[in-house]
């Protein structure tokens, strides 16, 4: 089977990941998706944040809400040593699961920085990356860049849908004592 891992803290989950998941759910080149939660990105500053088990939960909650996404909460990581490196999860996910092929969802972002990633070349070559569109990136010039530095890279570009909402904006917005719950999944 053909799975679409798609990786992250979700600090929380947002309507901007559930569009992700809707298209990969549409999507029938993939049998399915993961939906890895990570305790801590090694290329981020720890911050005060719910315990990864606790995102997980809630994961899984937000799931169950909607039964109609071909998405699987997956906790992997969470039994993971630090750092949590996304070839390492990809790795652990491969000997877990030795006859599925996984491919890595990244936003646009991501793939403009993956060189600042543990492996990246073993990820674009061994799993491959499926890239949404994200504010302010040229997707196809950031892939024709990586391209030129090796042609067998497998970077699949999607024209999933763009939200215009992070994480960062709803725990503010919270913490501003807004009600951001139309932008929660």
């Amino acid at each position: 089977m053909k799975i679409a891992v798609y990786s992250g803290s979700f600090n929380p989950l947002h309507i901007g990941h559930q569009a992700i998941m809707e298209y990969f759910s549409a999507d029938k080149s993939y049998d399915g998706m993961y939906l890895v939660v990570s305790p801590q990105n090694p290329l981020k500053m720890a911050q005060a944040q719910p315990d990864g088990q606790e995102r997980y939960l809630n994961a899984v909650a937000a799931l169950k809400r909607h039964p109609e996404l071909k998405v699987k909460p997956d906790d992997i990581e969470l039994g993971m040593e630090a750092p949590h490196y996304t070839i390492r999860t990809l790795d652990a996910l491969k000997q877990r699961e030795p006859k599925n092929s996984f491919t890595l969802v990244m936003g646009a972002d991501n793939l403009a920085n993956i060189r600042r990633w543990r492996d990246y070349r073993r990820i674009l070559l061994e799993y491959g990356v499926a890239v949404y569109p994200r504010q302010g990136v040229d997707l196809t010039a950031v892939r024709e860049e990586l391209m030129k530095e090796c042609p067998d890279y497998r970077i699949q570009l999607t024209d999933a849908p763009m939200v215009d909402i992070s994480s960062t904006e709803i725990r503010d917005g919270i913490a501003a004592g807004r009600d951001m719950s139309e932008y929660l999944m």
